[in-house]
């Protein structure tokens, strides 16, 4: 009996203290719960966030933005443009290596322009510019353009959706239009495909060849230092699971913490809870312009007297408005084209009978509207659930087809009717960074099919963008916004929502995380 009892009393010492070894590699072991499912995961076929964030660990970029949101250094040891403006010339880092251990060259950085140009709203641009793209040496290349682009460097380093990540030739010759295969990268982590498992897990691990630049980290720019040896991304639809694993010490890190359970999170000791991503993201429902009955914008426009801004924010993150904005037009709030033209459109008194009546007079004949609505993300679930009720308030049929955020991507880059699989309305969220100028700006483009999904035309639009890439000054890009703006609410290719600047909460040991934008990975650590 008395052996027994000793026993015991030991257990729980024994299962409290694990061993040198397991502690050791679970201090060096950073758990993070993201956003959503990571289903898609090449950053140049999806413009998915997490897709973007995902890339952003294991690829680096020519160039990155510091917090000024100005462009630096970063593969490259050095950039020059010759004086009439028409040829940039690039040299690479000596110590730039890929996961595979191959030295980067500029034939892969040809290849990964090339690839991003296809797709990226601004790399686009760089597609209609260029006149030619050449080695100079195995470290060095020139892009030469037809007339001088003064934002190339910002638009090769900008951190959003189809980031100009640099990838081994033989991976960026893939079809921009098809999923790459090959994971190889060029960042501070690599991915370790063989552990993937989409709804459940990604991980990664540091990339022990990766040598970071010698300057202090400075957002997407200076010195990537990694102080974890894994970081696991774990799947956890559950908002009560995620913030019973974050008191707990289950996880360090969860990226979008539901707005009900702030609070609770804010009490405990141990967490922190900060706005990490300050120039937050714009709210978005997004028509298919293809497919009646949003290809009528009559019937487009009906929906702006219905809209209340401040009601969808707070079904996205809440009562608290220091985690939204509103009111808010085409440009992120607080940029320099941020502008009240056409304002009232959304600011003045909300009348659904308005809507009824503006919908009537479009010719809406009453013909199924299906919405796709993501359940795995709290914040669009919240914007989705809003958008649905309002839409059936002013006398829309709506089918609301509810989906993983994973599957919605997939459905929403089909073209084909909402009865053969396509679909009608969608709502998202958008980077304030993209949306803060007309050139990046996605959800206000014009360029039909080979721009972003719901594919709107408007020559309108694409004249004054293209007018504002020529802009010789501030005063006259500002008079390009705000006839941007103007044209919002006449053509209506998307609603804007509010801006969000939703919180993120960590585990207060984590100390060096770096603020501005999405989760970063570099330079923070266990403290």
């Amino acid at each position: 009996m008395m052996r027994r009892r000793t026993l015991l009393q030991a257990a729980p010492a024994l299962l409290a203290a694990p061993d040198l070894a397991s502690a050791q590699s679970s201090a060096r072991t950073l758990r993070f719960v993201p956003q959503g499912n990571l289903a898609n995961i090449d950053p140049i076929w999806t413009t998915t966030v997490i897709a973007r964030n995902h890339a952003l660990m294991i690829y680096d970029t020519l160039f990155g933005l510091g917090h000024d949101f100005q462009p630096r250094l970063q593969m490259a040891a050095a950039h020059e443009v010759a004086p009439d403006g028409l040829t940039h010339r690039i040299a690479l880092r000596p110590d730039l290596r890929f996961h595979d251990g191959e030295k980067v060259t500029a034939r892969d950085c040809i290849a990964s322009i090339a690839r991003w140009s296809k797709r990226d709203v601004l790399g686009q641009r760089l597609n209609l510019l260029l006149q030619d793209m050449r080695a100079t040496a195995d470290d060095r290349f020139e892009i030469v353009l037809k007339q001088p682009w003064p934002g190339l460097v910002w638009a090769l380093g900008k951190p959003s959706a189809n980031l100009c990540a640099i990838m081994p030739e033989r991976v960026a010759k893939t079809d921009p239009f098809q999923q790459i295969t090959d994971y190889t990268g060029s960042g501070p982590f690599r991915f370790t495909a063989k552990e993937w498992v989409p709804g459940s897990i990604a991980v990664y691990e540091r990339h022990g060849t990766y040598v970071p630049r010698d300057e202090p980290a400075d957002f997407l720019a200076g010195g990537k230092q990694v102080h974890f040896d894994r970081v696991e991304w774990r799947i956890m639809p559950d908002p009560a699971t995620a913030a019973a694993a974050l008191q707990n010490n289950e996880i360090d890190w969860w990226e979008t913490p539901l707005a009900d359970l702030l609070p609770v999170l804010r009490k405990h000791k141990d967490i922190a809870v900060e706005v990490v991503n300050t120039a937050g993201a714009l709210g978005v429902l997004r028509f298919n312009h293809l497919q009646p009955p949003f290809d009528n914008p009559a019937i487009r426009r009906a929906l702006f007297p219905a809209v209340d801004q401040k009601t969808f924010m707070q079904a996205a993150l809440g009562e608290d408005p220091a985690l939204w904005q509103v009111p808010v037009g085409a440009f992120t709030p607080g940029t320099p084209l941020a502008n009240d033209a056409g304002l009232d459109t959304l600011t003045g008194p909300r009348d659904l009978d308005a809507a009824k009546r503006a919908l009537r007079a479009a010719g809406y004949d009453g013909r199924k509207v299906v919405m796709l609505v993501p359940t795995d993300f709290p914040t669009l679930n919240g914007l989705s659930e809003v958008a649905v009720d309002t839409l059936r308030k002013i006398g829309f049929n709506v089918d609301a087809q509810s989906m993983d955020w994973g599957t919605l991507v997939q459905r929403r880059a089909k073209r084909d009717a909402p009865a053969q699989g396509g679909w009608n309305i969608f709502c998202t969220t958008w980077e304030g960074l993209d949306v803060s100028v007309p050139g990046s700006h996605q959800p206000l483009r014009g360029n039909g099919t080979e721009g972003w999904f719901g594919w709107s035309t408007s020559p309108k639009r694409e004249a004054l963008r293209e007018a504002w890439f020529a802009a010789p000054d501030l005063a006259a890009e500002k008079v390009i916004a705000r006839d941007l703006q103007a044209m919002l609410w006449e053509e209506a290719p998307f609603v804007p929502l509010g801006l969000l600047r939703p919180p993120m909460a960590y585990r207060r040991s984590l100390t060096g995380v770096v603020t501005g934008g999405p989760a970063l990975f570099w330079n923070v650590r266990r403290g």
